[in-house]
């Protein structure tokens, strides 16, 4: 998608990152908010394989023979035995070995998340960020693999290639694609058509509501700031970051490859592709390894890598749960998420179901998972 000539951003900004250190200072809210999901995808995958049985259990030895793409922190059997309000073993008959199937809590909340993903609101949601993910930076297609990795991150099924991609044939198309990482052919997800109406982002939808109201041009976009409490940037960081906020905004749904990669305006361009990513998640979060992945596919990675530690008023870098995960600022207001998704509010009962024999306990943890559910 080539930019117009009339658009006042076509400018070329060469000017680049002030030589100085960012330092990073933890945020103990946000770090909670990684740290409560701890074992939460693990749980939830196991709880799929099991359910998806005709009988609803299976075997716990072949459940520990699951190759599952999550690491468990400890043995299969001791995980299970472990979060026991969500599974249950058992003996089906004298002989034979142990058994796992769901408890009636977890299985209740399993089928409330099955009607959210059912529900036809929910998957035209799904489908419209789904789509967006595919359109930034102006392209139309990202290897499966890539999907996958932000398929918990989405809200998509675990089985969303047959119970969800194949319902809506005028939005997506399977292809093969050359990996960009690796020379391979590889199956990838690509989109029928170009959607105008969707290629406008969170910020570009909020600049246009307070225009027509009287605010702001499209281009004239900064990013909210949401440095925490002791955090001080030096002086002339501080300076660079007003400048460069003052700069022109690009859409990340825009093909700005030709702008000098070393440029604040670029740069500017790259932010826009990494917030809008972030909005488009459910839990507006994800692991930097994924953002990484991404930027690879894209020929973005290393400008990722550095916005991500350039900008910590808009993006925070948790060290949580043995990995990195990059939280977008503005989404929380302390631990709480500013607005929650469906399926958000499913994934707390999982965790307050979890840790339901500590909330037993720890009667402060309890009203902390009632306020999540409001």
């Amino acid at each position: 998608m080539a930019l117009s000539s009339k658009l006042p951003y076509q400018l070329n900004f060469f000017r680049t990152f002030v030589n100085a250190k960012v330092k990073w200072v933890r945020d103990p809210y946000l770090d909670s908010v990684v740290e409560k999901e701890k074992n939460l995808k693990q749980a939830i995958f196991l709880m799929n394989h099991i359910i998806s049985s005709p009988s609803e259990c299976l075997p716990l030895s072949t459940i520990s023979l699951l190759k599952s793409p999550l690491n468990l922190p400890t043995t299969t059997a001791k995980f299970i035995d472990k979060y026991h309000s969500i599974f249950i073993q058992f003996q089906p008959r004298p002989g034979l070995l142990p058994h796992v199937k769901l408890t009636s809590p977890a299985l209740a909340l399993h089928k409330e998340e099955l009607a959210i993903h059912s529900s036809v609101t929910i998957r035209q949601d799904i489908v419209k960020r789904l789509t967006r993910l595919l359109m930034l930076a102006g392209i139309s297609r990202l290897p499966i693999y890539v999907i996958d990795k932000f398929k918990w991150d989405l809200g998509l099924p675990h089985d969303y290639i047959t119970a969800l991609l194949a319902d809506y044939p005028d939005y997506f198309d399977i292809c093969e694609v050359e990996d960009p990482l690796t020379g391979k052919e590889v199956l990838a997800l690509e989109i029928v058509s170009w959607r105008k109406e969707l290629a406008v982002s969170e910020l570009e939808r909020r600049a246009m509501s307070s225009y027509y109201g009287g605010g702001k041009r499209r281009h004239d976009i900064a990013f909210p700031m949401c440095l925490p409490k002791g955090f001080d940037l030096e002086k002339r960081v501080k300076t660079w970051v007003e400048e460069w906020q003052s700069l022109p905004y690009i859409s990340p749904y825009e093909n700005s490859f030709h702008l000098e990669p070393n440029s604040d305006q670029a740069e500017k361009w790259v932010v826009a592709i990494l917030h809008e990513l972030l909005w488009l998640l459910v839990s507006k979060k994800t692991e930097r390894k994924n953002f990484l992945c991404l930027g690879g596919c894209l020929g973005l990675e290393e400008r990722f890598r550095k916005a991500l530690v350039h900008h910590p008023g808009i993006f925070y870098i948790s060290n949580k749960i043995k990995t990195q995960t990059v939280v977008l600022r503005e989404a929380y207001r302390k631990d709480f998420l500013v607005e929650k998704h469906p399926l958000m509010n499913t994934r707390y009962w999982y965790i307050h179901l979890m840790t339901k024999v500590e909330n037993r306990l720890k009667p402060a943890k309890l009203k902390d998972s009632q306020e999540v559910k409001t």
